[in-house]
């Protein structure tokens, strides 16, 4: 497609959005190098509770520079929308204290300041001295973490015994003297496979082991200081689950209906899944089809390498094949980058370009220690989740429309209904345009369904106290069996997926409740518009908004 790409004159509305962006760069460092800007790449913002109440302030001052500044069209009246819940978000979040407990087996500090590494720049020798210079600032910011901790047990506000006990098993991996910051220094090369020179490699080796401790020490304290006086309740209760649902979601949705409608919808899948299972073998369960499927050896993959290979493979093909028909695809978004991740914690995950496209979307597979082999027929739904037309269309997509969005529009906004909602809506279309008739293929893409549909009566369940689908309480034991007779997955896997739910309340069902509106628009539009309704127009116009909760997406696609 041409290049040529919109250009609005930047109003004042996106001065506050750009101002703000600064100011997260300038507060979290860390934010520079997720979504690609110049800033103190070498550093971690300040994680004690005086930098949340930093954040706050900054983010209540935003807010009024933001009431003040006049809409000029129809992108400002979307960007004061969101940029104004978002800010409200910030700082209500703040107000209800969530951040005294915020620690989980996923997406919390004790995860992100080790993720962040891996989107680190690597060719120069200045790249280098960048990781160095975190890697020695690590220390701080996990007692600034700690002391954050500690406040909210002061404040009785913490987190739960189950994620204490779990993250201080991941911090002693991330402490281990051969782990992975050992081996981050140790495979330190510049562009072309040159050596990094001994000083910065000095640095590096110096910086790897005060990170590794920091982690060790860091473990020590979750286990002996804070696990004797973290709250044994997993459940966040009513009050704290709505905002972080509608953190998640970007709108307001009533959850004794959701969690209706999780019930049933994942009987729905249930039943489709069994039609499929009786097709691929005449009477199976679905349990015998994926035996069937598993015991196929031309949808089994050897290796790391064989499934690197796979993924790219079946990411260009799905590029080739959405250009022009259904999507217009750009020539820089047409570059999706595969990769094995240098973890080793289970799970698939996208982290988008920068935003000069000079480092590319990235899908990145974490594959646990020991898992040699992979089934086609589960993973192809995958990657077009976590491609295209999933995660990296829409996310480069706003990258690309720098030209009329800003850049919080562009790399910051949108939360995970909007982004993981569509990914699930793009798995779905997929199905529907006929790239997964395969028998095999569609049961891998229920199953991701089926699994996403059980998280929704299971996040809320739990952290709402509801009856269980049995008639029962929702407690651990049940949880993991809920989601074992649910899920295509060993049991390690499930006890992980468990553990993420109980412990980040509101994100989970976010996917299956996203797909659910972003389904709901293109069907009301297609009902209003008829015979008139153009299926890559109304892409286009979605994914031109960049990132927005799913009340102002519908409001702009709607009105």
């Amino acid at each position: 497609m041409s290049e040529a790409r919109p250009v609005r004159q930047p109003s004042a509305v996106d001065r506050v959005a750009e101002d703000w962006v600064s100011t997260l760069v300038d507060l979290d460092p860390t934010v520079a190098t997720y979504i690609g800007v110049p800033g103190r790449t070498d550093g971690y913002g300040d994680t004690s509770p005086a930098g949340a109440d930093a954040m706050a302030d900054a983010a209540r001052s935003a807010r009024r520079a933001l009431d003040a500044a006049e809409a000029a069209d129809d992108v400002d009246r979307v960007t004061k929308t969101d940029l104004g819940a978002e800010l409200d978000l910030v700082v209500e979040s703040h107000e209800r204290k969530l951040h005294l407990r915020n620690l989980n087996v996923i997406a919390s500090p004790a995860q992100e300041f080790r993720d962040v590494l891996d989107l680190m720049p690597t060719a120069t020798t200045d790249d280098w001295q960048d990781v160095a210079g975190r890697l020695h600032a690590l220390p701080d910011a996990l007692e600034g973490y700690r002391e954050t901790l500690l406040q909210g047990t002061r404040e009785q506000v913490t987190p739960a015994k189950r994620q204490v006990e779990l993250i201080a098993e991941q911090a002693a991996r991330n402490g281990a003297e051969d782990g992975f910051f050992r081996q981050l220094v140790d495979g330190a090369t510049l562009e072309g496979g040159a050596p990094v020179p001994d000083a910065i490699r000095a640095e590096l080796v110096r910086g790897a082991e005060v990170a590794a401790a920091a982690y060790r020490s860091f473990s020590g304290f979750l286990e002996h200081e804070l696990l004797p006086l973290a709250t044994p309740v997993d459940a966040v209760g009513r009050e704290d689950y709505e905002l972080h649902s509608r953190r998640f979601l970007g709108a307001v949705v009533d959850l004794d209906e959701t969690y209706e409608w999780g019930i049933e919808e994942l009987a729905r899948m249930r039943d489709e899944q069994e039609r499929i299972a009786d097709r691929i073998e005449s009477g199976a369960s679905v349990a015998r089809a994926i035996e069937v499927l598993d015991e196929d050896p031309a949808r089994v993959l050897h290796g790391t390498d064989a499934l690197q290979r796979w993924m790219q493979e079946t990411s260009d093909a799905s590029i080739r094949a959405m250009d022009g028909k259904y999507f217009d695809i750009a020539d820089p978004i047409k570059r999706l980058e595969c990769r094995i991740a240098p973890t080793q914690e289970g799970g698939i995950y996208y982290t988008g370009p920068s935003d000069d496209f000079s480092r590319a979307g990235r899908m990145w597979w974490s594959v646990p220690q020991g898992v040699t082999e992979f089934g086609t027929w589960r993973e192809k739904t995958t990657v077009y989740h976590e491609g295209v037309p999933g995660h990296h269309l829409q996310i480069s997509q706003a990258v690309y429309n720098r030209g009329e969005l800003n850049t919080w529009r562009r790399q910051l906004a949108g939360p995970s209904g909007h982004v993981e909602g569509w990914a699930l809506y793009a798995e779905r279309l997929m199905e529907q345009l006929g790239f997964l008739d395969d028998d095999g293929d569609r049961l891998g893409m229920l199953d991701g369904q089926r699994m996403r549909a059980a998280r929704v009566v299971l996040d809320i369940g739990v952290h709402l106290q509801k009856t269980n689908p049995d008639g029962g309480g929702w407690t651990w034991e049940y949880a993991l069996d809920f989601m074992g007779q649910n899920v295509n997955m060993a049991p390690e896997f499930v006890q992980f997926e468990v553990a993420r739910y109980f412990g980040w309340p509101g994100q989970a069902p976010s996917y299956k409740v996203g797909q659910r509106v972003w389904e709901s628009i293109r069907d009301e539009l297609a009902a209003r518009e008829g015979a008139a309704f153009d299926l890559k127009a109304f892409h286009h116009r979605a994914l031109a908004l960049g990132g927005v909760g799913l009340d102002t997406l519908r409001s702009a696609l709607l009105g």
